[in-house]
């Protein structure tokens, strides 16, 4: 009776939905149709909260801010998929009033506590904040991407075909965000870095923003290639679409993305040979010991490097160390010195989560100034994601953060070595080198406030718990 219900039910659901939208376009206000869109959704959301899920995953690379609509706003959402997000969030309350709790052992995972102490030391030092209102917003954002991303993500993660159907949901629209972005290379006859600026736009603000997520995309898929568990047609499209993102991630022209990348090899390639701890730390305290040395004649070096970004790749990545004429690097340095010089101010609850844009202005020095600086201190955030908080929530704020980070990747590695099924390591190594890129990444730029880091960041953490706590399950 309760199958027969539901059928008809949810037939004639469809059937109003396809009479108002038709009402909505005979009217002439097709703009309407939205609103029902987002009653459907409110819909599944109630019969298929996991597919409620993957449908904002899937929004996620081809939300667009509200900014591109309307100026001067004080609140900008990424739209379609913040709108849901929200939803979700909510209605993750819902259910635990409900008693439809999550199970404990996410809520007690060593990550989920880091990611408590996170928030409340956001929430708290909002509260203390030189604009409030700012760093509520701040507050909230996080907390409703966390929520969605990582919460509820890493409830429906325990199901290994979940986390394969949340990573497809997210590929494939930035499939077509890439095709996108090089139909209007070729539109304009352009493939260098002035174009790489603002060819991805309006899913994506810039190209460093882009290359990340690209970065973090690429393990993904060489992962999905590797695998033999895979169908043949699965590893034929996941092969494709890994050298479409390569080309696109060349593209970008994003340094810190190919860095990021490389980065991420080098500790693959550690992560197989099975290099020992001790071996590493020597080798890192070597290396420490020689850049301590000659740090005189290594920045000597850099400032005499004269070669600027480029639309030549060879001369692209020269420009990485040049810190005497690179806009690009030196105004970089010139945030980071900003955000040092707040911190010391206010080293204790800094100046508030989310306020570093509109605060960092006064502390610019005259000769660290670019062509590309601001008086007004309005173009852009701190260029880091461990820096914006020292100086935005002081010292324990991006210490909590950083403790996030090394308690995600603890889980990991150790999870990595326990687990016997061959292609949950092959998962679970590439969602850690997928993070890694990003926390590399994450030296040189921030974007955990906008949707599209933020699902991937959190949602590959979530997914690291799942495994880890299912595989602990299994073991019992």
């Amino acid at each position: 009776m309760y199958r027969f219900l539901t059928k008809h039910i949810v037939f004639f659901s469809a059937l109003l939905f396809i009479l108002i939208n038709g009402i909505f376009v005979y009217i002439q206000i097709p703009y309407l149709i939205f609103v029902s869109l987002l009653l459907l959704a409110l819909f599944v959301a109630f019969v298929r909260f996991d597919n409620f899920l993957l449908l904002i995953i899937f929004l996620v690379p081809l939300s667009v801010p509200l900014y591109e609509f309307f100026d001067n706003l004080s609140v900008n959402l990424y739209l379609p998929s913040e709108i849901l997000i929200i939803v979700a969030f909510f209605l993750f309350f819902v259910k635990i009033i409900r008693s439809e709790v999550i199970d404990k052992r996410i809520l007690i995972h060593p990550v989920s506590i880091a990611i408590y102490i996170n928030l409340l030391w956001i929430l708290i030092t909002a509260f203390t904040s030189s604009m409030t209102i700012v760093s509520l917003k701040f507050f909230l954002s996080r907390l409703w991407f966390v929520v969605a991303f990582y919460f509820i993500t890493a409830e429906f993660s325990k199901n290994y075909s979940f986390s394969k159907k949340y990573l497809w949901a997210y590929i494939l629209p930035l499939i077509f965000v890439i095709f996108y972005t090089i139909f209007r290379h070729v539109s304009i006859g352009l493939f260098d870095l002035q174009a790489s600026h603002y060819v991805m736009s309006p899913f994506f603000n810039d190209h460093t923003s882009y290359g990340a997520i690209l970065a973090m995309i690429v393990p993904v898929l060489t992962g999905f290639v590797v695998d033999k568990n895979n169908k043949g047609m699965e590893r034929t499209f996941s092969f494709g679409f890994l050298v479409i993102c390569i080309i696109a991630l060349t593209l970008s022209y994003s340094r810190a993305a190919w860095l990021s990348l490389i980065f991420a090899i080098v500790i693959f390639i550690v992560t197989i040979l099975r290099i020992r701890l001790w071996v590493l730390s020597i080798i890192g305290i070597y290396i420490f010991i020689i850049v301590v040395i000659n740090i005189t004649e290594i920045v000597f070096s850099m400032g005499k490097n004269t070669t600027d970004s480029s639309a030549s790749l060879s001369e692209h990545v020269q420009s990485i160390s040049n810190i005497s004429n690179d806009y690009s690097n030196v105004e970089r340095l010139n945030r980071w010195n900003c955000a040092f010089r707040m911190f010391k101010e206010r080293p204790v609850f800094g100046w508030g989560p989310g306020t570093y844009t509109f605060k960092y202005a006064p502390y610019q020095i005259s000769f660290e100034k670019t062509p590309i600086s601001t008086e007004e201190g309005d173009k852009g955030n701190a260029h880091s994601e461990y820096l914006g908080p020292l100086s935005e929530s002081g010292l324990l704020g991006s210490i909590s953060f950083i403790a996030i980070i090394v308690v995600t990747l603890i889980t990991g590695f150790r999870v990595y070595k326990k687990v016997n099924t061959k292609a949950l390591r092959i998962l679970i190594l590439s969602l850690l080198l997928g993070l890694i890129t990003y926390y590399t990444h994450g030296v040189l730029n921030n974007f955990l406030d906008t949707d599209k880091a933020s699902a991937l960041f959190w949602g590959f953490a979530a997914m690291l718990v799942a495994i880890d706590i299912s595989h602990k399950k299994k073991n019992e």
